[in-house]
């Protein structure tokens, strides 16, 4: 598998089969240092949501080139977009209805990433991870660690999801619908990962722009930080 820094990530063959044109961002930086929310991330939600509706009014999200093109790949898969919708396609409505959520800075910096560019993205705590990250479809019953009421569950997944999964279990359902809790970015972490997930007709330029927009971001937040940052395509060696 390839290494970035201290990341073996992958993707199995038969996502690339189903989906050739998918392609997965890798941001991966280290050293970094988080907080909560400030008046700088809240700023960074709320350009982010004016510029989407400068960009693309108020009109349903679903409409949205991208965004229709993951509630297809949903349904290929066995989930109903009507109820599971991909992460950028969440946050749209609520920037659109009332508001984006502050999380903490650096999520709130990479949601701000997703909504602008309109493109799921999703950040995980990489002292957290257990061995390599794959995505790959389930087979059915693997470890998922979440809230439910607003306490600790663990649940199995559906075979056949489409997962993010390390070796201690799945890291995000059904390609990017919900992280895991074990892996989520806290304001103590200092080194994550970001997946940028893009499918046609979502272009290499506008999945490198948004990925540029986040490390840049980070750069400016936390100037001692290393970055590095590949993409993951069919047939395609990494670094290519």
């Amino acid at each position: 598998m390839p290494s970035l820094l201290a990341l073996d990530v992958s993707v199995a063959p038969e996502v690339f089969a189903r989906w050739p044109g998918y392609r997965a961002g890798i941001v991966v930086p280290r050293a970094v240092h988080n907080g909560p929310s400030d008046d700088h991330s809240r700023a960074l939600l709320l350009a982010a949501s004016q510029r989407y509706r400068d960009a693309h009014g108020d009109g349903p999200v679903a409409d949205h080139e991208h965004i229709a093109a993951w509630r297809s790949a949903y349904g290929q898969f066995g989930s109903k977009p009507s109820r599971y919708r991909c992460s950028a396609e969440a946050l749209l409505r609520r920037a659109l209805g009332d508001g984006l959520p502050a999380v903490n800075q650096i999520v709130d910096l990479y949601n701000a990433v997703s909504v602008e560019h309109v493109i799921p993205v999703g950040g995980e705590d990489l002292d957290r991870v257990r061995g390599g990250v794959g995505l790959r479809v389930a087979g059915g019953g693997e470890r998922f660690d979440t809230r439910a009421s607003g306490a600790p569950v663990t649940v199995g997944v559906d075979p056949g999801e489409v997962v993010w999964a390390d070796d201690a279990g799945v890291t995000c359902r059904r390609w990017n619908w919900r992280q895991c809790t074990r892996t989520e970015l806290t304001e103590s972490t200092t080194d994550a990962y970001f997946v940028f997930d893009a499918l046609p007709p979502y272009s290499d330029e506008r999945l490198g722009a948004a990925m540029d927009q986040l490390a840049e971001g980070l750069r400016r937040r936390c100037p001692g930080s290393r970055i590095e940052a590949t993409v993951l395509r069919a047939n395609v060696p990494i670094g290519a």
